[in-house]
């Protein structure tokens, strides 16, 4: 008997003629796959899937405790005289970054807004906009308060208000809250940044220049370093924003799939290795005669 098994991989993986017959095969059984809970096999691919409750990590592979890959999600945006005009313009520009990041709908992602400063104002709530791009357009229409640092009132505000069933807040979806601010609070923060953790809400805090970073860490939920963020300099908050497309789904992932492309050099040699074992033992067995073509470059 002869057994033929010929793999072409260009260094570069720009040009592949033929990449086995791995549509024949089920990859879930013949890869390493490393999928924590399962492995569904396509033709040609695999992906992980988590239990009904749980999101796909980022990784691919792992899950997480997120019961769904929505959530209402209210940001505190501070409107104080330090933040001046042409900064608060980048603020909103966060904003709408961080909208860019989520699924928005009436039944995804919901997205209120809230500014303060001396006082406390709703800009929208959460039940006010269903598309990611009226959201967009509500927040470049804010306008700046341009007054005190009240963050402790704000959290306050968040807690009683803007997570309500009134204002759109939903049973059984994750409640995320964030902080943006630029300096120090004028009031005391400790017992509603306490009170909104206890309420379940996923807080993030974001701080900028004169911020201070023991009340960032206070409102920011465990761990810190996925909840917590700083910068000097309000022209680097955009990249705060590509961090948190990462993180801001409690907990902490939209969820994804992730498909596997079998014809990729990495993926390629780790299937090459496994089809090999397989060939082996089938070999042995006289079971199998398995010859693939491969055009030579």
């Amino acid at each position: 008997r002869h057994y033929t098994l010929l793999i072409h991989c260009p260094s570069v993986c720009q040009s592949l003629h033929v990449c086995l017959s791995s549509t024949d095969l089920d990859l879930c059984n013949t890869v390493e796959h490393g999928c924590e809970h399962q492995c569904v096999s396509t033709p040609g691919s695999y992906y992980c899937i988590c239990p009904e409750a749980q999101l796909l990590a980022e990784d691919g592979k792992g899950c997480g405790t997120c019961r769904s890959a929505n959530i209402d999600l209210v940001l505190l945006i501070d409107g104080s005289k330090s933040v001046r005009p042409q900064n608060f313009e980048l603020v909103k520009q966060f904003v709408n970054q961080v909208v860019d990041s989520l699924d928005v709908s009436a039944h995804g992602t919901r997205v209120g807004l809230v500014q303060y400063s001396s006082r406390v104002r709703t800009e929208f709530a959460l039940n006010m906009y269903q598309t990611a791009d009226d959201i967009k357009k509500a927040v470049m229409n804010v306008e700046y308060m341009e007054k005190g640092t009240m963050t402790g009132l704000a959290l306050k505000h968040m807690v009683e208000n803007s997570f309500s069933e009134a204002e759109g807040t939903r049973k059984n979806v994750p409640r995320v809250g964030l902080v943006f601010t630029d300096g120090r609070s004028q009031d005391d923060i400790t017992e509603w940044a306490k009170k909104a953790k206890e309420a379940g809400i996923t807080m993030y805090a974001v701080g900028v220049g004169k911020a201070v970073e023991d009340e960032l860490r206070e409102i920011a939920s465990e761990p810190l370093d996925k909840h917590f963020f700083y910068t000097t300099d309000f022209t680097f908050i955009n990249q705060i924003a590509e961090n948190l497309k990462l993180n801001i789904c409690a907990e902490e992932s939209q969820g994804e799939i992730e498909v596997k492309n079998p014809c990729a050099c990495e993926s390629l040699v780790e299937f090459q290795q496994a089809t090999m074992t397989n060939l082996e033992q089938l070999t042995t067995k006289h079971i199998l005669l398995y010859t693939v073509p491969v055009h030579l470059m």
